[in-house]
Order: C-alpha cells, then structure tokens, then sequence
C-alpha cells in the first residue's frame, strides 16, 4: 500500500465512490439519509467540512462533518480496512474538528454504535468523552 493520500473537501460528485467505500466500511450505519440528494444538501449546507481521502483517484476515507449553527456533528467516520493503522482517520477527523471550530462551535458530538469497540476507542484517543447522561430518541417524518 502506498503512504501517500491526500484529503480534501467532499464533493457531491464524489458521492458514487463515497457510497462504494461506505458499503464495505459503513454498510450497516446507512439510511435513506444517506442518498445523493441528501448528501448533496448536507455538502452545500456546511461547505468545505465534510472530507476524503484518496489514494489516487480510490476513496479510502471519509468524514462528513457540520453543525446546526451551535453544536457540530461528525457522521459517517470511516477507512477503508485495507488503509486503517496510518493515521488517515486521525487525519480526517482533525480536519473535520479545525473546520467546525473555525465557525465558532465549541462542541462538536459524533454516535457510535455501543458494539463499535473499535470506533469508541478511536474517537476517545482524540479527547471525546462518552457521555451516559442522555439518551438518543428519534423520529421518523413519514413521506
């Protein structure tokens, strides 16, 4: 494997070889939510936050990352397993955190499945606290 990547903002039309990586790394964790048109809104309403990584032309990582305005969200962390251990997660995450802080957010959340050992080990490596005093609800719009 080549050491060499590069990151850099997401583009909507990077979204089919997104989509690609995400079902090798992510499968599991995508919804509806996760369509092109969704993303595509996402992207253009926090520019320049969400990130990849590329081998070449190959995506080997992404972080979709943005905020309401008072608190960040990062979504869909993920490295293609041929590509984890050399720091691109890191990478991406801390790109992501700068470009959230840069808009003055102060706190910045992420979810992570409770069986996602691998994942919470990583995010509290980077100074993420787990929180246990609040419980996620959520609500299906019906179409």
């Amino acid at each position: 494997m080549k050491e060499n990547y590069t990151i850099r903002p997401m583009k909507t039309e990077d979204y089919d070889k997104v989509f690609e990586m995400w079902q090798i790394t992510t499968k599991r964790a995508l919804s509806s939510a996760d369509e092109r048109e969704s993303i595509a809104r996402y992207l253009a309403r926090n520019p320049g936050m969400s990130q990849i990584a590329l081998d070449g032309d190959r995506v080997i990582g992404t972080v979709l990352a943005g905020h309401d305005g008072r608190r960040g969200f990062i979504h869909h962390m993920a490295v293609h397993p041929d590509y984890r251990r050399h720091h691109i997660g890191r990478a991406l995450a801390s790109t992501a955190l700068k470009r959230i802080a840069a808009d003055g957010i102060k706190k910045t959340h992420i979810f992570c499945y409770r069986d996602n050992s691998l994942g919470q080990n990583f995010w509290k490596s980077l100074g993420f606290e787990q929180r246990d005093d609040i419980i996620e609800f959520s609500f299906n719009h019906k179409e």
